[in-house]
């Protein structure tokens, strides 16, 4: 039985509520949603599986919420990789500029950290999402919004969506003029973001890309591909590396040879863990190293010393040592200790490290081996999603006319720094837009 079906078979007896609007997921993009239909008058409906709304949106600011970025709007929108110009038009409708005078207006103003991010002065989520629900069931003007939580969407019967609240026996039978789904991706599903909906949509024939990691780490391969020895994770599992450079190579042709520049190459810091590597360095390089991996062998490449060129290593490493172990003339010369010298040690065979040219070589590129991504449970967003190409301009299915998706569930991805916060806000605004015109 199918869970339409299955829907179907338990929804028939029970009562329909009549809503112009009902919005699935109480997430970043819904809320911004349901703010929009709101403020022009329009009765919304607002449904979650969990017992509140925003949960991801408070993980996310546990360490400081970054809001959004201050970069320049053209540097902004190339964030989003095969996706910048339909992301570009959600931004057209609420940019980084927008999102901050959004903050503002519920009395949360922000400032621009050092790196360009942007954060709430007090650097919290929980104050700016009170202040937000507040305005949302207690509008200056417009409609309140009315919330159901504990409701898990179960599918369509005929134009009737179907929930089933937890804890009752019986099943909640909405139907809406139209529907807005803005239910997150597949990443910390304890949170709510499960991936449910995907066999719901593939039943209307939505094309769905399959959902992936993305700002993830990885499982190395190590040197002899069991990954990291017990001595290295036992030393280092949790050390970060600071002050490194991260390099992912050219694509190859078919004959082997690389296709251009590196396809990424920048300074930062990571952390190892029993497993692998993770961290702001390594979410930055995702896209590009998960993908390699879903097509074969795939590895990143690290230059331990970046502000010294590869001369100046060479000279250092080939300066005469005396009585000195090596560990300790890589210490006093380079500075190469710690973790640094442990994943020396790790990767490079003993003739690598025995000779000064190729570990010298070594220390300015270093590859590791990956094994695979790690799931995209850990992850801190997801890949794939409702393909862009299944929706109309302002984000209503092509299979299904009066039902609109918006958010973490659409097939786009971007690199931490308030770009995933940013644009699922954007879908948000330009899908309650679109419901707007429509309705």
């Amino acid at each position: 039985m199918t869970s339409s079906a299955a829907a179907s078979s338990a929804s028939s007896d029970f009562p329909v509520l009549e809503a112009q609007v009902a919005i699935v997921g109480g997430g970043p993009a819904g809320l911004m949603a349901a703010e929009v239909l709101s403020q022009a008058g329009v009765s919304v409906h607002l449904f979650d599986a969990m017992p509140s709304v925003g949960r991801k949106f408070l993980l996310a600011g546990k360490g400081g919420l970054n809001l959004t970025h201050a970069e320049a709007p053209e540097l902004f929108r190339t964030r989003y990789g095969d996706q910048q110009i339909q992301a570009g038009q959600w931004l057209d409708q609420m940019d980084a500029q927008a999102v901050r005078d959004w903050a503002k207006g519920l009395g949360v103003d922000t400032f621009v950290g050092t790196s360009g991010r942007v954060f709430p002065e007090e650097m919290k989520a929980a104050p700016l999402l009170r202040a937000w629900l507040h305005r949302l069931r207690h509008p200056a003007s417009g409609v309140p919004v009315q919330f159901h939580m504990r409701h898990r969407w179960q599918g369509w019967v005929g134009e009737h969506l179907v929930f089933q609240p937890t804890g009752q026996v019986g099943v909640t039978r909405v139907h809406a003029r139209a529907t807005l789904l803005a239910l997150g991706g597949a990443s910390w599903p304890r949170l709510g973001s499960d991936g449910a909906w995907v066999p719901l949509l593939a039943e209307q024939h939505v094309p769905i890309t399959p959902l992936k990691p993305a700002n993830c780490g990885f499982d190395v391969l190590g040197r002899e591909g069991q990954g990291w020895t017990e001595h290295f994770r036992s030393r280092y599992a949790g050390h970060p590396l600071k002050s490194i450079a991260l390099r992912v190579e050219a694509a190859v042709d078919p004959q082997g040879q690389p296709e251009g520049e590196a396809r990424f190459e920048r300074k930062g810091e990571f952390v190892v863990t029993d497993t692998g590597v993770e961290g702001s360095l390594i979410y930055a390089a995702s896209a590009w190293l998960r993908d390699d991996l879903a097509q074969g062998p795939g590895q990143l490449v690290l230059d331990l010393l970046p502000d010294k060129s590869l001369d100046q290593v060479r000279s250092e490493v080939r300066w005469p040592r005396g009585s000195r172990s090596l560990s300790s003339h890589l210490k006093s010369r380079l500075g190469i200790d710690g973790v640094k010298l442990g994943l020396l040690y790790e990767l490079c065979s003993p003739e690598t490290i025995a000779n000064p040219e190729a570990l010298a070589l070594s220390l300015k590129g270093l590859p590791v081996p990956l094994k695979s991504a790690r799931p995209v449970e850990e992850a801190i967003s997801t890949a794939g999603g409702v393909d862009l190409a299944g929706l109309t301009p302002e984000l209503m299915l092509t299979q299904r006319p009066g039902v609109y998706c918006a958010g973490e569930m659409l097939d786009w991805e971007a690199p931490t720094g308030g770009y995933l916060l940013t644009a699922c806000l954007a879908s948000g605004y330009r899908a309650g837009l679109g419901i707007l015109t429509n309705l």
